[in-house]
């Protein structure tokens, strides 16, 4: 497969972690005309809209040991965390959580193609035990305030979630305050100015 390094520099990435998402792609453009990952307009700008989008969630992330992706769908941001992490953290555990069979069978494709060691867990995120993890994703899942409910579940005390959230997200907060404490910090999207990634500490019931 030619590799096509134009968007190289922008992901401050390995050469060897960028052919894992060169494949990763691939297995996405393949998998998306059966089983719908991505809408086929941004199958177009997937480079930014999804790998890069993905690619800064990592970035936001602190030392960790355990990351769980909830719904992790085609694998954004979950799976390209856990492509970054098998260099850059290779001793970290990665869980993504979907319900979707189909889905799910596209997630274990691309671990086995990529060569990355991740665990795909085809349940409902209430329905799975608590994972107690350092880290958890998700990504145009549910509201914040259902988010904060799973967090609530399997993140751990200590552990952080990342959420990324478009333009919306203060009244998400808002609305979430409303029945859960925490802690939370915006940090404005690479890819989208009115987005940003929510990093969440302190979760507990109010």
């Amino acid at each position: 497969m030619k590799v096509d390094f134009s968007k190289f520099e922008d992901l401050n990435v390995s050469r060897e972690t960028f052919e894992r998402l060169v494949t990763y792609v691939d297995l996405v453009k393949r998998w998306n005309s059966k089983i719908n990952l991505v809408s086929k307009n941004s199958l177009e700008h997937i480079w930014d809209r999804h790998i890069l989008d993905s690619v800064q969630v990592y970035r936001c992330a602190d030392r960790f040991d355990t990351w769980v992706d909830l719904g992790s769908g085609g694998g954004f941001p979950g799976m390209v965390c856990a492509i970054i992490a098998a260099e850059e953290n290779p001793g970290a555990a990665f869980n993504m959580i979907e319900s979707d069979q189909r889905k799910s069978a596209f997630l274990r494709s691309v671990a086995r193609e990529c060569g990355i060691n991740c665990t795909v867990i085809s349940k409902r995120i209430e329905s799975v035990d608590p994972l107690a993890a350092s880290i958890i994703s998700a990504r145009a899942l549910a509201d914040l305030r259902t988010l904060l409910s799973f967090c609530d579940r399997h993140l751990h005390t200590s552990g952080t979630a990342l959420l990324p959230k478009g333009a919306n997200w203060k009244k998400e907060l808002v609305d979430a305050r409303e029945e859960w404490n925490f802690e939370a910090e915006a940090i404005t999207s690479l890819t989208e100015p009115q987005a940003v990634i929510l990093k969440i500490n302190g979760v507990s019931r109010g």
